[in-house]
């Protein structure tokens, strides 16, 4: 199923204009985007990651500094 979502303050000016077009596409349904609020909580988006090495010496590794 593919949902062509039509942002709540466009849905007056668009939403029956691509009903009608996508009519008889069959899996294709159009619906409005009813959220009201952003689903974030969080102001720090896009804040830089921190990026570590996975990588850990084992206890007892015989190889020592290669």
């Amino acid at each position: 199923m593919i949902y062509y979502v039509i942002p709540r303050e466009l849905a007056d000016k668009y939403y029956e204009e691509f009903k009608k077009r996508f009519e008889g596409v069959e899996g294709v349904e159009v619906i409005i985007d009813r959220r009201e609020s952003e689903r974030r909580v969080s102001s720090k988006g896009g804040e830089q990651r921190v990026l570590r090495d996975r990588r850990r010496r084992r206890p007892g590794d015989s190889w020592g500094d290669v």
